[in-house]
């Protein structure tokens, strides 16, 4: 998993409330266990017709946010069956962070566990964000973990909170595999002792 940076990018706005993980990435694209691929059928039933013609009302297919890194959302972000197959969605289409008011609780958890920062604000500090958003490409925020505070576009500050572990996982790019690793030497070192312990085992 890369280190999660600072950076700057465009943010889209998505105000609707209880998107569920069916919304994000529909049931039928459930068959693989790549994470790649994914990001074209993100919010498919919404960037396409039966025809699989984009929709050009959709935020995603308006030329402003196909380079979206950013979400802005509505309450209650992510609800629905705890499929991982929507952050890897998210994240394969591009984005880095979503801003929202809340969010189900597995989808949050999971985000962090594939590189993606799902950050939580007052509904009031997403409405202004929200407003940003739809200025389009010009409308660049900027995402600061180390600092926890997102920047809009016309220099707005607002802080957020984010658990301290979960903080230095994003920020080192360790994932679940990744925290493992990080005791690979004490692992080894167990592994020779019990074998030198129990030759029979």
């Amino acid at each position: 998993m890369d280190k999660f940076e600072t950076f700057t990018g465009v943010a889209a706005p998505l105000p609707i409330i209880n998107v569920d993980t069916d919304m994000i990435i529909p049931k039928q694209f459930l068959k693989t266990i790549k994470r790649s691929g994914l990001g074209v059928s993100l919010f498919d039933e919404m960037r396409y017709d039966d025809d699989r013609n984009e929709i050009p009302d959709f935020v995603l297919n308006q030329p402003a946010y196909r380079e979206a890194e950013i979400l802005v959302a509505g309450e209650n972000f992510g609800c629905g069956s705890s499929r991982e197959h929507a952050p890897w969605a998210i994240k394969d289409f591009g984005l880095k962070c979503i801003v929202a008011p809340s969010y189900a609780d597995i989808f949050y958890s999971n985000c962090f566990k594939n590189g993606i920062l799902p950050i939580v604000l007052p509904q009031e500090q997403v409405d202004i964000l929200m407003q940003d958003a739809e200025k389009g490409a010009n409308a660049r925020m900027t995402v600061d973990l180390e600092a926890q505070q997102i920047t809009s576009s016309d220099g707005q500050v607002f802080s957020f909170e984010v658990d301290s572990f979960k903080k230095h996982c994003l920020l080192n790019g360790l994932d679940d595999i990744g925290l493992t690793m990080e005791k690979a030497a004490a692992i080894d070192a167990f592994e020779a002792a019990a074998a030198q312990a129990r030759p029979w085992v």
